[in-house]
Formats: C-alpha cells, structure tokens, sequence
C-alpha cells in the first residue's frame, strides 16, 4: 500500500500534496528483502526436509538465526499496512479508504487462494489451498475497513485486547473438521481441514493480526502533517525500548505471552535460542513484542534522506507485492531445476499437495546454507531492476490506471 502523506491542514481535501514517508518504504524493504531468504531456505535448504530450524535438539546456531531472523517480516509488514492505511486517509478521507482497504483486502483473499498457493505448489488442480500471510492481511484490512468509523481510544482498545489477550484462549481447542472447528482455526489455533480431496490449511489465525493492524492504523497519526518530527522520533524510541524491555521482563519469568516457555538447555547459547524461540502461528504477544520493538526503533532512527544503498532497499518497500507474487514462483521454479540437478525427477517438485517440505518424494533432496544463501541473494539482485521498472511505472500511471495501487 502506498504510504503517503498529506501537507494541508483540512483533512477532508479530495486533492493535495503529498510526499512519501520513505522510513516506512525503507524498513518494508528491508522485511521483503529478509522474507525470501526463508522462502529459499524452504525450498533448498537440504536440512528443511529433516527437521524444524527452531527444534533446539536438532539444529544449528546459524540454521536456527536463518528462521529467527524472518520472524520480523510479517509483524512488521502488518503493522506498516496499517499505519500506510492511515496516511491513505489522511489524503482521501475515510470513505475511500474503507472502499480501498475492503477491496484490496478481498483482492489478497482471492490471490492467495488462487495464486499464491499455485506458486507455492505448482498444483494446479484446485486441491490445495494454503491460508497463510497474504490471506491474513486481506481479512484484516477487510476488518480495518470497519474498524477506522471508530474512535481512537477504541480502535486502541481493540488494537491492544487482540494482541495481548489472544494467549489467554491458548488452551481452547474444538475437536473435528466442522464449520465450528474451522472458525475457531480461522481465529485462533493453526490446523489443516479436509473437505474431501481438498486442502485448507489455515496457516495464519487472524485475532493479532487484526490486532497488529489495528495498532498500524493508530500509531499512523503520528505521520499526519500537524506532528513535530522531533515528538515522532521521541515517541518512537520510548515506544521501540518499552516494547523490547516488556518482551524480556515477561519472557524471563515465563509470566503470560506464549504458549512455549523458554527452557534449560545443553548450553548456555542453546537456553538463549530458546529464550528467543516465541511462537509465530498465531503470533504471540512476545513474538509481537519482539519483533515489532525493533521496528519502532528503526522507523525512529533512519527517518532521513536515502542514500544509495537504502534506496535501492526501499524500491522493494514501493512494490511489495509486486515483488512478493514474482519472488515466490521464482524459487519454486528455481527448485524444480534443483530437483532434477539432485537427481529428482521435476514431476517431484510439481503438483504438490502440501508444503514442500512435507513432500515424501523430496526426501534427500536439497543443499547447503551456502547455496541457500546465494539463491536468496541471487533473486533479490534478479528481482530489483524489475520492481524498479514496476515502481517507476506505478508512480507516473497510478493516477490514470487506479488498480496500480492494489499491487
């Protein structure tokens, strides 16, 4: 979503200046960037198809940072979609943007069902169907869409409830493949349902990533022309090291926040790993509190004109889902031609009914952090003249050709 904001005072005015909050492209850059290492890992990491990266009896230091260091992404990317919701509005007023933010949220429903999930597999029979981060903002942006007629203090309200309360239904379960199993899954609890020969794998519960928006949407005032850039950053700041020392005092004592507390381990290193280990699917408030901490800080810190090096990282942060759709069927082909250069037949990289890890026939199959680490950096180097064309051409077409603004 594009993160602009306006420079008038009424904020009802149809047409006005903007400029873009390029700290926010910069850090949604970044979050892209780090994304598709995981994405490559996935799918060419020999170790992904043996164990988990985050099963401290099993992995590595750097396998396990590999894993950990992607936790950043989607949290962040949640919570820069709300606050780019609010600039929206600021430019618009909320009535376009509860258009916007309801169509764009159906939009990403339909290409995760329909696109992302064929990358993801190359299954191409309607059989599988994976619910995961491009599903859960589509309905949370669909929920922003109602939620923005609210008062600040509720939309806070709601913003912290769902994100801090959501652990205390950690322990509810509904047994079954039912529509009451499926909704609470669809709120709160990972599972994979089959309805025949059909997949649904709900693979994000929705509760704190309504919640983590919502937060966005919220904190995104603080963008709006009438605010000192000096009371911003000052706000940022307390904001990021609140968060990281509220994440330490309760993962320490294992007070409240995640349904896996940290344990003893071999080594002192391995007690740390696991003291980072907090729980994505869905994320808890540590998980949150931890990575959403740092993001506060840099949005504080890098709110500064680009240089070289971080404007190219923000051209990735102006087309995030242009990048996000090409990157996706990029590796997955790029693993089919690793299957057959392993000695795999490319028909064992195709047609898949589950996440390709699970895939029985890909046992032995895969490489090295080292090629692991190459194919990421490789892609994103391929993919950047290609989201710079993209952006180029957003930015000089969007006025005429208004579905630009959905990629």
């Amino acid at each position: 979503m594009a993160s602009t904001a306006t420079y008038t005072a009424p904020l009802t005015a149809t047409k006005v200046k903007t400029r873009r909050v390029e700290s926010i492209d910069l850090l949604r850059g970044a979050v892209m960037i780090i994304m598709a290492l995981d994405h490559a890992r996935d799918y060419f990491h020999g170790d992904a198809y043996i164990y988990d990266p985050l099963d401290l009896t099993k992995t590595t230091g750097i396998i396990f940072f590999t894993r950990w260091i992607t936790h950043f992404c989607a949290p962040i990317f949640m919570l820069l979609s709300g606050v780019s919701a609010h600039l929206y509005g600021l430019k618009n007023g909320k009535k376009p943007l509860a258009f916007f933010l309801f169509t764009r949220g159906l939009w990403l429903i339909f290409a995760e069902l329909f696109i992302v999930s064929a990358g993801w597999t190359f299954n191409l029979h309607g059989t599988t169907y994976i619910l995961q981060v491009i599903w859960a903002f589509g309905v949370s942006m669909i929920a922003l869409s109602a939620l923005i007629r609210l008062n600040r203090k509720v939309l806070l309200s709601i913003a912290l409830i769902l994100i801090a309360g959501h652990n205390a239904l950690d322990n509810i379960h509904v047994a079954g493949d039912g529509a009451g199993a499926f909704f609470w899954a669809f709120l709160h609890e990972q599972r994979p349902f089959f309805f025949g020969p059909i997949l649904i794998f709900v693979g994000y519960p929705i509760l704190p990533w309504i919640g983590l928006i919502t937060l966005g949407y919220y904190l995104g005032d603080l963008y709006a022309p009438t605010q000192d850039p000096d009371r911003r950053h000052k706000i940022l700041r307390n904001l990021g090291w609140i968060t990281i020392g509220f994440f330490v005092l309760l993962r320490a004592f294992n007070l409240y926040g995640d349904p896996h507390p940290w344990t003893t381990q071999r080594n002192g290193f391995f007690t740390f790993l696991s003291f980072l280990n907090t729980t994505k699917y869905p994320p808890s408030l540590l998980y949150i509190c931890m990575t959403i901490g740092p993001a506060f800080l840099f949005l504080a810190y890098t709110e500064k004109p680009l240089n070289s090096l971080t404007g190219k990282l923000a051209v990735f942060g102006r087309v995030p889902m242009f990048y996000y759709l090409i990157h996706i069927f990029l590796l997955h082909g790029m693993a089919v031609l690793g299957a057959i250069l392993s000695g795999h037949p490319a028909s064992d990289m195709v047609n898949l009914t589950t996440w390709v890890t699970a895939n029985a026939k890909l046992k032995g199959y895969g490489f090295g952090l080292p090629v692991v680490y190459l194919v990421w950096i490789g892609t994103v180097i391929f993919l950047y003249p290609l989201c710079k064309w993209f952006d180029g051409y957003k930015r000089s077409h969007i006025a005429q050709q208004k579905w630009l603004s959905y990629l």
